[in-house]
């Protein structure tokens, strides 16, 4: 069960990676490309959470990638902010 919810989340992160990079094509604004690869490193994290499942207890690698995806959208997000401040758009 734990593997039918992990491919189900993989698959959404994939999901919205692409439309994050959808609309980075569109708007040409770097936040949705920092967005996409942020969603992908969510979904290589639930990929190695589940084939490291035996050793979940004392792999914390996995976890380090989720810490970084979550560093890239606050950043992302700080960044949009701080242009939009200035008056230039991303």
């Amino acid at each position: 069960m734990k593997d039918l919810i992990s491919g189900m989340l993989v698959a959404g992160y994939l999901v919205a990676g692409l439309h994050f990079l959808k609309f980075r094509q569109r708007t040409g604004d770097r936040l949705f490309l920092i967005f996409a690869i942020a969603f992908w490193l969510l979904a290589v994290q639930r990929v190695a959470l589940t084939a490291l499942a035996d050793q979940a207890d004392t792999a914390i690698y996995p976890y380090l990638l989720r810490v970084a995806a979550f560093l890239l959208i606050v950043g992302a997000i700080v960044d949009k902010n701080r242009a939009a401040g200035r008056g230039q758009p991303r």
